[in-house]
């Protein structure tokens, strides 16, 4: 991959993305509140609408599981897609552009450390709240019906999971938030809404430190292909450490 221009690291407190916004005066540059209400009601449909009609259909435990590990990934996608769609097209709007090989391996730094965050957040949500109930048992039993589904469970999880919410929360409502406010209000704003979607449960503590992680990397770098690292790191152990708890 290329490099990111020098002149972006000379910005700190700017999106690199906002240099894009001097041309096409009569056209959005990137993506904008119209943006960020049609993905999350298109996520909302696909995701959860769809995603409740699914556990009526009385699927075996492992099929059923492996479908809903692989859902998210093909919610947020679609919600990504429609929002590519309406206006811009462009996807280097979206943050979808080469980053060097400095910031990939700083995003798998800050993959690791947000890895250890989450399990002290998780346990402070924890003894905060007392709850321990594992929202997402369904996604390990996904994974236990042997070595493939154990490897699907960890690609759907680890990749596709992660590919889809970067595109859509960072690439569409972080940096739509970058647009029209603040850096801190928009990382901190966009990572409210991602945290939201995965439920005021046990997961929500974890989402929060993915949130800050992906969002602050995506803002400082304008690629979305660090946070997507970021998140992979993140994710990427989660399937295998559940099996192995005998979480499912």
């Amino acid at each position: 991959m290329s490099k990111v221009p020098s002149d972006y690291s000379q910005q700190p407190c700017k999106s690199p993305i906002a240099s894009s916004e001097q041309s096409a005066p009569n056209k959005p540059s990137r993506p904008g509140w119209l943006e960020i209400i049609v993905g999350l009601v298109v996520l909302a449909i696909v995701g959860f609408g769809v995603g409740s009609l699914l556990r009526r259909l009385g699927f075996d435990p492992v099929v059923y599981g492996l479908i809903l590990t692989s859902w998210t990934g093909v919610a947020t996608l679609t919600a990504f897609a429609v929002a590519v769609r309406l206006r811009i097209r462009s996807l280097n709007a979206f943050g979808v552009r080469p980053v060097s090989k400095r910031w990939l391996l700083i995003a798998i730094g800050v993959g690791l450390v947000a890895f250890v965050l989450k399990g002290l957040a998780v346990l402070g949500w924890i003894q905060i709240t007392g709850n321990t109930n594992n929202v997402q048992g369904v996604y390990a039993e996904g994974g236990s019906g042997g070595v493939l589904s154990l490897v699907l469970a960890t690609l759907f999880l680890g990749i596709v999971t992660p590919l889809g919410e970067e595109l859509f929360f960072r690439g569409v409502v972080a940096n739509a938030l970058l647009r029209y406010s603040r850096p801190v209000i928009a990382v901190v704003g966009s990572t409210v809404i991602f945290a939201l979607a995965h439920g005021i449960n046990i997961v929500f503590p974890a989402a929060v430190v993915a949130g800050l992680a992906t969002a602050e990397v995506f803002r400082r770098s304008g690629s979305v292909w660090t946070a997507v690292i970021v998140h992979v790191v993140f994710n990427l152990p989660t399937i295998l450490v559940m099996v192995a708890a005998g979480m499912g």
